[in-house]
């Protein structure tokens, strides 16, 4: 298998991706730009005597066409596309899923970094949609979508039983448009309405800020060890997702923070912000890993017959010797978890927040020809020390080194950001 036809299927995103999701998604997996690797131009059954002669499956498109009543009803390439949307969803894998032309380019477009929708990533867990993460500063976040939370109805309708991708298009939609989701927040079980107004989604991977330890907002600035670090500097980086630009960004970044840390003594360290990144290309995810960790594995691939590939990191890392804290929690998904354990398990970084999503499995991607898409599961992903974050379909995630919750009565106090710089300046 070519690497970089490898992503992590980060999530559907239905803001909409597919919204990842879709993206879904990131998660290991590239999405776009590929040539078409499986081209559906032929009737015959597949070589495998599991198989029943498919004469039946023509055999009742026959009599659909030549007996159901209303002739204005029946489209060929909807008979066709629910056909394989029906052999693929009967796998029970949420993130085995086939994407009709029109969702496949509202995937390619999300994964561009701008489409239109209301900005939050989906995924399946068990027979419930749950909001992976909001994109910061989008309309399903003003509007209160958080993480964690599970999807019960769109516009009135029950989406219980209904596929992850007629989901998400139904809930993405043109700028301007409203739609209201109803939702129960983590930790409750009273649905809220809540309407959201759509608007063109446009994701910048990263962003990033140096400053004091004084200056930083939220930082109980009294605290033990804290008031004596105050004039030590810190380096956030917020990396909110790996999409088809992270790469170049991150590249100008690296550069120019490797130069800052060579001049600058005051620096302490870096805190990577992964949380509600519901993940991208795993190419990336090892691109990531790599500008920290000098030798030694990435991540590794097992295959259904249990077999494992290891994937090294590259030895051209510009930020090796820096500290490191990474901060995660319920939101980090897919090739978000890949980094965090990547980094954990090479000795390179302590992991501070709450358990991540538990995004443990890579898919592939192909082209189908005509627009058409299919994302199939293809493998486990595992960390450098054998940890699976995945568990059958509800994922345990990867548990933080410091377990700190946020306070959501306050939140302008980032108690998670704080212990990271705490463990930054007591090193």
């Amino acid at each position: 298998m070519k690497s970089d036809k490898i992503r992590i299927v980060v999530i559907v995103i239905i803001t909409f991706l597919v919204g990842y999701y879709a993206g879904i998604t990131n998660i290991a997996f590239e999405w776009g730009h590929f040539q078409p690797d499986i081209l559906v131009s032929s009737k015959e059954p597949p070589p495998s005597d599991q198989y029943m002669n498919t004469t039946l499956m023509w055999n009742v498109l026959d009599k659909i066409e030549t007996l159901y009543y209303d002739k204005s009803a029946i489209n060929a390439n909807n008979l066709l596309n629910g056909a394989i949307t029906g052999m693929v969803n009967s796998l029970g894998d949420p993130y085995t899923i086939y994407l009709p032309p029109q969702q496949n380019s509202n995937f390619q477009q999300g994964l561009a970094g701008q489409f239109d929708g209301i900005g939050a990533e989906l995924a399946m867990k068990g027979k419930s949609v749950i909001v992976v993460a909001p994109i910061v500063g989008s309309p399903a976040s003003k509007a209160g979508i958080k993480a964690g939370d599970t999807i019960i109805s769109v516009n009135g309708k029950s989406i219980s039983g209904i596929d992850l991708t007629t989901i998400v298009n139904e809930i993405r939609g043109p700028k301007g448009t409203t739609v209201t989701l109803t939702v129960e927040h983590s930790g409750s079980s009273i649905p809220v309405n809540i309407p959201i107004v759509r608007n063109v989604i446009t994701v910048k991977s990263l962003a990033s800020w140096t400053r004091k330890v004084s200056e930083i907002q939220g930082i109980n600035h009294n605290a033990d060890g804290l008031s004596q670090a105050a004039n030590d500097k810190i380096i956030y980086i917020r990396l909110s997702e790996f999409g088809g630009n992270t790469n170049s960004e991150w590249q100008q970044l690296a550069g120019s923070i490797s130069k800052q840390v060579k001049t600058d003594k005051s620096i302490k360290g870096i805190v990577l912000d992964l949380r509600d990144n519901p993940g991208g290309y795993l190419t990336d995810a090892i691109y990531i890993i790599s500008e920290f960790v000098k030798s030694g594995t990435a991540v590794m691939q097992e295959d259904s017959n249990g077999q494992k590939t290891a994937y090294p990191v590259s030895g051209k890392g510009l930020l090796t010797n820096v500290p490191v804290v990474v901060l995660i929690d319920k939101g980090s998904a897919s090739a978000a978890e890949i980094v965090s354990g990547g980094l954990r398990d090479n000795n390179r970084a302590v992991l501070v927040g709450e358990n991540s999503f538990g995004k443990g499995i890579i898919e592939e991607e192909f082209d189908l020809g005509g627009g058409a898409g299919l994302h199939v599961t293809v493998a486990k992903w595992l960390t450098p020390d054998g940890t699976w974050v995945g568990n059958g379909k509800d994922g345990k995630g990867l548990t933080p080194d410091y377990i700190v919750p946020l306070n959501p009565k306050d939140p302008t106090h980032d108690t998670q950001l704080e212990k990271a710089v705490e463990v930054l300046v007591s090193e």
